[in-house]
């Protein structure tokens, strides 16, 4: 599958209408994202079944600003609509085999639950702070 470009009127359909999804926020003056871009490609042609994602950075800095993007190149990755791993820096063939193999082996329903335990705490916390 190619690679498809990411922008603030595609990206709340592509995350939500895709298993699991790859994004790539690079810019074109970027070394490193460069050197990244075949290594992302190759891997979007590798697994077909994922959704791999390009975001030109300066062309769409409300999205980049949304995922609070500082550095470049920086890789997110969705699976069922979480955020699953984010990470910059261009990452090796090899590490993309990896994460998508963690990935996979999710248990989503524990993953739903740890982030509810995570909010029901935080809730705690604000609420004593505020006493």
């Amino acid at each position: 599958m190619a690679t498809i470009e990411l922008t603030k009127d595609n990206l709340d359909a592509t995350i939500a209408g895709n298993d699991i999804v790859f994004i790539d926020f690079w810019t074109e003056w970027c070394g490193p994202c460069k050197m990244f871009k075949p290594v992302f490609e190759a891997a979007s042609d590798k697994y077909t079944d994922i959704v791999f994602a390009s975001c030109n950075t300066e062309e769409q800095q409300e999205v980049a600003g949304s995922f609070g993007i500082r550095s470049i190149p920086t890789l997110a990755v969705f699976r069922e609509k979480v955020m699953i791993f984010m990470q910059p820096g261009a990452l090796p063939a090899a590490a993309i085999d990896e994460i998508v193999e963690k990935i996979r082996r999710l248990d989503m329903d524990e993953v739903r639950a740890d982030i509810e335990k995570q909010k029901a705490e935080q809730g705690k916390k604000e609420e004593q702070q505020d006493e």
